[in-house]
């Protein structure tokens, strides 16, 4: 795969950083704050990558507005009180996009987090400058929805078929079938390698760090 992408997309959460348990736990605690019934974990982490409304309307079908502002609400209140770091990050991941920055590949980041959750997060591990370009699901539509992927590509002016997604679920693969590129798949976060292989991978790897031979 060394010459064939110029344009590497990452997922954030379970793809570069270890918080698919954080963000679980996050919207359980909401669900038991506002008295709805508590999804159990699985659940809980099947709806990560789409946007926190569209993974509140997932888990609550029938929630009026006013029900999924208030759980939305109770999510942020808890996911903003802890703190990260680099220190967050997957082993070797820093190091891995460092890596594939200085081959020349440019990096950018799709995920389903608010800007202003994936700004703090970038700050927090010192990644800013690594990513030529972010896409956050409350500026564009929700994962599974492809305008994020294009809307990358459009920007960095890079072909479909040059271009690579590489996330930890089903939505980020989903998406990347919905726009027309190559995916592959970790299974570092939310969902196992049988559930990723049906969007069709080129890969799926345990951790996001091996990728990195496949490109340097």
């Amino acid at each position: 795969m060394k010459n064939r992408f110029d344009l590497l997309i990452f997922d954030w959460d379970g793809t570069l950083i270890d918080s698919i348990d954080w963000i679980a736990r996050c919207l359980q605690n909401a669900a038991n704050d506002t008295r709805h019934e508590i999804p159990d974990y699985q659940a809980a982490k099947d709806v990560i990558g789409l946007s926190i409304e569209r993974a509140i309307e997932a888990l609550y079908s029938d929630a009026n507005a006013d029900e999924v502002l208030d759980l939305v609400r109770r999510y942020e209140s808890a996911y903003f009180s802890k703190k990260i770091s680099r220190d967050d990050l997957f082993s070797g991941v820093y190091e891995m996009l460092e890596a594939l920055k200085q081959k020349g590949f440019k990096l950018a980041v799709a995920t389903g987090k608010t800007r202003e959750g994936l700004d703090e997060a970038l700050s927090a591990t010192n990644t800013l400058d690594l990513f030529c370009l972010t896409r956050c699901a409350d500026e564009t539509q929700s994962k599974p929805h492809p305008q994020m992927l294009e809307e990358i590509m459009a920007h960095t002016q890079i072909l479909r078929e040059r271009t690579l997604m590489i996330g930890d679920s089903t939505h980020d693969l989903q998406m990347a079938l919905n726009a027309g590129i190559s995916s592959i798949g970790v299974t570092s976060g939310a969902h196992n390698s049988e559930q990723l292989k049906n969007y069709s991978p080129l890969h799926c790897f345990l951790q996001p760090t091996e990728l990195l031979p496949h490109f340097i």
